[in-house]
C-alpha cells in the first residue's frame, strides 16, 4: 500500500503543477487497476490543451534509478531527445520548459 500512496501523491503533485501553470489536468482514479482499460482509464493523468486530451503516465523512483542518467544527459539544455533504433523519439524536458511550451499553445 505504501507504493500506491506514493504513486497517488506524485500524480497529485503533477496535477497541481499543471493547475498552477494554468493547464487543465486531472488524475485518473483507479489507473493501472484494470487489465483492459478504456480510454477514460488509460494513463495516470489526463491533461487538456486546446480541447485535446493528452494521456500521461507518471513514474517516480526514490533513488532516481535511470532518471539520474537522463538528468545528466539533459544537463543545462531545454530538451533531450532519446531514440532507440527503429522507434519513435521520446522528448524529455524540465517541467518549466514544458509548461512554457504548453501555455504558448493553449
Amino acid at each position: 500500500m505504501k507504493a500506491k500512496a506514493k504513486g497517488s501523491r506524485i500524480e497529485r503533485e503533477i496535477v497541481h503543477r499543471h493547475e498552477a501553470a494554468g493547464i487543465e489536468a486531472r488524475r485518473v482514479i483507479g489507473s493501472g487497476a484494470f487489465a483492459y482499460a478504456s480510454d477514460d482509464l488509460r494513463g495516470d493523468v489526463h491533461i487538456t490543451i486546446g480541447g485535446r486530451r493528452l494521456v500521461a503516465e507518471v513514474k517516480a523512483r526514490s533513488g532516481g534509478a535511470g532518471f539520474k542518467t537522463i538528468e545528466r544527459w539533459l544537463g543545462d539544455n531545454d530538451l533531450l531527445f532519446l531514440r532507440r533504433d527503429r522507434a519513435e523519439p521520446i522528448v524529455a524536458m524540465p517541467f518549466a520548459v514544458y509548461a512554457a511550451i504548453i501555455n504558448l499553445e493553449a
